[in-house]
């Protein structure tokens, strides 16, 4: 199955290809009953997995929960400051339920949770910690270190050539010199919008992005006869809210012995650095001629 084949309108496997130019799109507006927030989608090729042509890439997932996240219960005076997402389940292609809610209300510390289900079943969890904001310009300290200027990096087709799926082709790559595998240091942006019909917020679109980190410079080669190593999480910290369309990532990747790996990156806006991600791997070794 190709990206072409998959739907878009339907979300369904098969069916004609309607791109409406977003990640994903709703079926039904949101409401609000009890203080839970439900939200129904339905799946775009541009949210289009690697790792199977029938499921979903974490990375638009996570800034359609991010959105949902934002939605509920919005209050100015506290900012997003961690996101953390499990995933339980298989990412399935198609029509999605969020569901989000508070947890831990708080005057000054809050705990959002989204739930999103698929086929049934939830397949992934999110929760976001949000905190007060005050004037803190006179102590800030930064000790992340920079990253390329955008300007200073080249293009990278290599990555829409390794990797397939809906969600890689949308993205435009930019490589800086010490860019390699292991010590990944590029740029990304997209031109889909992540809710069709909808403006995507700075925050959105970047955390939409930050989940493809793990393969922009894997340190093992990836199908048939090599290896998967997908995440099974992805916990994000943002000690600065991020603006602009382009995410920078200075990426580290650790295996050990045991077939467990992480992916750990420095996130940059063209501001400079705003927080950091961490991405727990299994590694699995995958037969040649595996299907």
């Amino acid at each position: 199955m190709t990206p072409s084949t998959m739907a878009g309108s339907a979300g369904r496997p098969g069916e004609p290809q309607h791109d409406v130019g977003a990640n994903f799109q709703r079926t039904a507006p949101p409401r609000v009953e009890a203080g839970i927030r439900t939200a129904e989608f339905d799946s775009v090729v541009h949210a289009q997995g690697t790792w199977r042509d029938d499921e979903l890439h974490m990375a638009p997932v996570s800034g359609l929960m991010t959105a949902e996240l934002l939605a509920h219960e919005p209050r100015p005076e506290l900012r997003l400051a961690r996101l953390s997402f499990e995933i339980l389940g298989t990412l399935h292609f198609g029509p999605l339920t969020v569901t989000t809610r508070t947890v831990r209300p708080g005057r000054t510390i809050e705990l959002v949770e989204s739930r999103l289900a698929a086929q049934g079943r939830d397949v992934l969890v999110a929760r976001a910690w949000r905190l007060i904001t005050t004037d803190t310009a006179d102590v800030t300290v930064i000790h992340d270190s920079d990253l390329a200027p955008l300007q200073e990096c080249e293009p990278f087709p290599d990555m829409n050539q390794r990797w397939p799926g809906g969600y890689i082709q949308s993205l435009q790559i930019r490589v800086a010199a010490d860019h390699a595998a292991g010590h990944g240091r590029c740029w990304s942006t997209t031109a889909v919008d992540m809710i069709a019909g909808e403006q995507t917020p700075d925050l959105v679109r970047l955390m939409g992005m930050v989940d493809t980190a793990n393969g922009v410079a894997p340190v093992l080669p990836a199908g048939p006869g090599a290896f998967a190593f997908p995440n099974v999480d992805l916990q994000i910290h943002l000690y600065r809210e991020p603006v602009g369309p382009w995410l920078g990532y200075a990426t580290t990747s650790n295996l050990g012995s045991d077939g467990i790996g992480v992916t750990s990156a420095v996130l940059h806006d063209e501001h400079g650095p705003f927080g950091r991600s961490e991405q727990i791997q299994t590694i699995r070794r995958i037969p040649s001629g595996h299907d």
